[in-house]
């Protein structure tokens, strides 16, 4: 550990650790891979509505819920909605959906998402 002398202080650099690629696995928490997979998808509708300068009102009827869910999606809080809800509320905005499974190599197989 690197220190360092401020003010007649001695000081102890901070620890950095480099993180992986899913923050929610470095926090530990339960099943990341299913809340990276919600963000992500969570942020697509965000930009769709965005992009089309849609007023929350209007999105939830696109999407077919209540407004205050929309606001919640718009602050990226999915929490409440399945993967497939996010995938269906992509489809309603007009996306095409594709979900491919394949056999892995390893013992457990993981999930991911590529946005075009």
């Amino acid at each position: 550990m690197t220190k360092t002398k401020t003010s007649g202080k001695t000081k102890s650099a901070p620890r950095v650790t480099k993180g992986s690629d899913n923050v929610f696995a470095d926090l530990g928490l339960p099943n990341p891979e299913q809340h990276l997979i919600k963000a992500r998808l969570t942020l697509q509708i965000y930009r769709i509505i965005e992009q089309r300068g849609m007023t929350q009102s209007q999105a939830a009827v696109t999407l077919g819920i209540k407004q205050p869910h929309v606001s919640l999606l718009m602050r990226n809080r999915a929490g409440s909605f399945s993967v497939g809800r996010l995938l269906e509320f992509l489809t309603n905005l007009g996306q095409d959906v594709e979900v491919t499974v394949r056999p892995t190599r390893r013992s457990h197989g993981e999930m991911s998402v590529t946005l075009g």
